[in-house]
């Protein structure tokens, strides 16, 4: 009897192409549109009860409006982190942009002598540039500054030590207070385990000393790694060598040293009125360090590239892995990347969204802040403008606090969760963040074209 009864509840499931009409028009692929369909009646026929109609198709416009959501889209950041990894990191420079559209849009010289008219070298001008940039004899670009990391370890890790023609190197020196976890939860101590290095960890956590170095290089070491701590920083009981006391050691050695910068700092921090310093290839290169990598979508202002960049001889044997061509760049990212170095050489880094974004002053921004006060009036909300502390993000300077101008809005007609979800929700969504019992949209992040659709969708958020 009770299967019986499933059964007629079965059979009152609607149809694909029923609850498919009932939709109606929809932005997404109809194949997409049909799968959420289907997978929505699935989960239906192992309940109890089968729901109304209506209630099937309010649950099916649910399952789309998520998977819209996911899809990549542009957003209004006013979160205040100005290198978001969430939001992409970088924001791209307008010439990076028409790059993207010229070199996307056709064919192009990628691997093409318009000299010779035939096969020629890939993104060589890039590599020149670069080494100009950051004062090496060479340079090399991969995907990111993870593939960068990996692509030098294996390289060193796998060259046979020069006492013997069988025995490959297979340590990594690094201190343990170097051995940082990046986004993901991915950490660097994992990552170099991947290549099937082994890591050779020297010091303690808040106190590293070039003796430390010194006591563990032996026949099996491969390199000396030493990695920025970008995104944390120790106080107080703290020591550690620098890079031209490492560099020393190892050249005395005959070990090849690898710095991983990982922000990619190539102005001065200082020049950006921030007070506190992120060293930069050219500083790390004239310590003695023999290779430097570093992230192109964090404070370098482009797409995400692994820039690898130091001396000639070893950027040329990274380039005769056979893992290089797998972590190489595409055509996109490569005509975003020499417009950005371009920007660099040029000096013209007012035009990198991100390093412009660091010098807006409070003044203007304010201003921008009273236009937009000004656009929300008689809505239900109290609405102030407020003093905020932008972050510079990415894993990068995390001392720094800068000063920001933020809208402060608290709903009167809904919780502030409500309100920022609503928020979201917007076309673009616009994403800010809850402190002090307001919710905050922080200037800083906010391109000033977008103040309009920022207006636009505050409006809207009051009328739900």
């Amino acid at each position: 009897m009770h299967d019986q009864i499933k059964s007629r509840a079965r059979r009152q499931i609607p149809a694909v192409a029923t609850v498919l009409d009932a939709l109606g028009r929809c932005d997404l692929p109809r194949p997409m549109v049909v799968d959420v369909i289907r997978r929505n009646l699935s989960q239906i026929r192992t309940e109890n009860q089968v729901p109304e109609f209506e209630l099937i198709i309010a649950r099916v416009s649910r399952s789309l409006d998520e998977l819209r959501a996911s899809r990549l889209q542009p957003i209004i950041n006013g979160t205040g982190i100005i290198i978001h990894t969430n939001f992409g990191r970088a924001p791209l420079a307008s010439d990076a942009i028409r790059a993207l559209n010229e070199i996307g849009a056709g064919y192009s010289n990628l691997e093409y002598d318009l000299a010779t008219g035939e096969r020629g070298p890939r993104c060589s001008y890039i590599e020149n540039a670069l080494a100009l940039l950051c004062g090496a004899e060479a340079a090399a670009v991969v995907n990111n500054c993870a593939a960068a990391l990996v692509l030098i370890v294996h390289h060193f890790t796998n060259t046979k030590c020069r006492t013997s023609n069988a025995q490959r190197r297979t340590e990594v020196i690094i201190s343990r207070g170097e051995i940082v976890q990046i986004g993901g939860g991915f950490r660097i101590g994992e990552i170099i385990e991947a290549t099937a290095a082994k890591l050779r960890e020297v010091g303690a956590t808040n106190k590293t000393t070039a003796d430390d170095y010194a006591r563990a290089i032996g026949l099996n070491t491969a390199m000396i790694l030493k990695v920025h701590r970008s995104n944390f920083f120790m106080t107080g009981f703290v020591e550690s060598p620098s890079s031209k006391e490492i560099s020393a050691l190892a050249r005395k050695k005959r070990i090849p040293f690898i710095e991983d910068l990982g922000s990619g700092a190539i102005v001065a921090t200082e020049q950006l009125g921030i007070d506190h310093h992120e060293p930069t290839p050219v500083e790390a290169l004239k310590s003695g360090v023999d290779l430097v990598c570093f992230s192109g979508d964090k404070l370098f202002g482009g797409p995400q590239a692994g820039i690898i960049a130091g001396k000639k001889r070893l950027i040329a044997g990274l380039k005769r892995e056979p893992m290089f061509r797998a972590l190489r760049c595409d055509k996109l990212c490569l005509g975003a990347l020499q417009a950005t170095i371009d920007c660099h050489l040029n000096q013209t880094t007012t035009e990198i969204p991100t390093l412009a974004a660091l010098q807006i002053s409070e003044n203007e921004m304010h201003a921008r802040a009273a236009t937009i006060c000004s656009g929300l009036q008689e809505l239900p909300l109290k609405i102030a403008i407020g003093c905020g502390k932008a972050k510079v993000g990415g894993g990068t300077l995390p001392k720094s606090n800068i000063p920001s101008v933020t809208i402060d809005i608290v709903p009167e007609n809904s919780s502030l969760a409500d309100f920022a979800a609503a928020l979201r929700a917007s076309n673009p969504p616009v994403i800010g963040y809850i402190a002090v019992d307001q919710f905050k949209l922080d200037l800083r992040t906010i391109f000033p074209q977008q103040d309009g659709l920022v207006i636009q969708a505050i409006r809207a958020a009051c009328r739900e």
